[in-house]
């Protein structure tokens, strides 16, 4: 049982290590008038390329003249999966211009377009599909500007499509998104998971003697866990909200290379500690850096000004509510295991050096812009 779990452990490391860069987003915004539609939309050439081949020589390199060759095989790939309508009938799109666009996860390919409606715009619906063929992770980032409101969206395999009414707002729409988005988020943000992990480790134990023990009772435990866990809630949510109103503000690819600097240190404290007492301390630390990471993911999809704080405090609660359900998964399992020799040498030790391990790997691909993991 411990050699199925202990390769289990392993396993998911290796997939976190696989699935560690950014999930794959396209940035769709639509600024509407009363009756016209212009449009900007952001797709990366890492799924472009994977889709319709933009590297013809095959150096792993795409060039402006090799992007610019496919142009029209782009448009038509890109405007095949979007269909905008007004009133149930479908708006005429056209393609204006070509550009290339960087964000913190590489170069974009720039789509600008106008959409012609045959009725006036009172409301309008986007079906998207794009890559959901291909990659079930894809999620399209949308957000439409009409007159002083703002309304965004998150399209997505079982939500590709969207209905929105321009002049009217929802509250409660807006703020379930954003809290699903929050919970999404947590659970897919590994650097987060084996941070978080790495302090709670250790948290059934205590240490004598150079060497770890298993705690007596329950109740410390959870003491601590509840200590690790509000501390790194606080704290990431004051730089959340601080970058997310505009406060702070830092390079993104500082804000993740210190993250993953944050797991290496919180995974050898374990192997080698140096802190084996009140690691909320360090949980709060080096959460108000996680924060600043979770702020950037809230600046991908776009904020409504008009709902701003609403959406703020449902993207955070959300994010609390996913990191809930994995302590509430992980606590029970490693009190249950603490007195094993397995958990203690095996779990602590090798478990937190795979960790450190590869948190050392995204740490040279985020500050070095390197890609050692395909």
């Amino acid at each position: 049982m411990f050699l199925r779990a202990l390769l289990g452990f392993i396993l998911y490391l290796y997939c976190l290590a696989v699935f560690a860069h950014k999930a794959s987003d396209s940035y769709l915004t639509l600024k509407v008038s009363a009756t016209q539609i212009t449009g900007q939309w952001d797709i990366a050439l890492r799924d472009l390329d994977y889709a319709i081949s933009l590297d013809v020589n095959d150096d792993s390199a795409i060039t402006w003249k090799e992007l610019r060759s496919k142009h029209e095989a782009v448009s038509t790939y890109a405007f095949s999966h979007i269909q905008i309508s007004a009133g149930g009938t479908p708006c005429f799109i056209k393609p204006t211009q070509y550009l290339v666009d960087s964000h913190t996860d590489g170069a974009y390919s720039v789509l600008q377009f106008d959409a012609d409606c045959p009725k006036q715009l009172t409301e309008i619906s986007i079906n998207y599909t794009l890559f959901f063929d291909l990659d079930p992770q894809h999620r399209g980032l949308l957000r439409v500007d009409y007159e002083n409101t703002t309304h965004t969206a998150v399209l997505s395999p079982t939500q590709n499509r969207q209905k929105i009414e321009l002049a009217r707002i929802k509250p409660w729409a807006a703020f379930s998104q954003y809290l699903h988005e929050g919970i999404w988020h947590i659970w897919t943000g590994y650097d987060h998971i084996l941070f978080l992990l790495s302090l709670l480790l250790p948290a059934t134990l205590y240490r004598q003697a150079g060497q770890w023990r298993p705690a007596i009772r329950f109740r410390p435990v959870l003491i601590e866990v509840i200590k690790i866990v509000t501390a790194f809630t606080i704290a990431h949510s004051i730089t959340l909200s601080l970058a997310t109103l505009e406060v702070i503000s830092l390079p993104s690819h500082w804000i993740e290379s210190a993250i993953a600097a944050s797991v290496i240190l919180a995974a050898l404290n374990n192997i080698y500690p140096l802190i084996s007492k009140k690691l909320w301390l360090v949980a709060f630390g080096f959460g108000l850096i996680h924060g600043l990471g979770f702020a950037n993911v809230l600046k991908d999809l776009g904020l409504p000004q008009n709902m701003l704080l609403l959406t703020l405090l449902a993207f955070n609660l959300g994010v609390e509510i996913g990191q809930l359900a994995i302590v509430s998964g992980f606590l029970p399992a490693a009190y249950w295991l603490r007195r094993t020799q397995w958990y203690r040498k095996v779990f602590i030790n090798l478990g937190s050096f795979l960790i450190a391990m590869l948190a050392c790997i995204w740490l040279l691909e985020r500050s070095l812009n390197l890609k050692l993991i395909n």
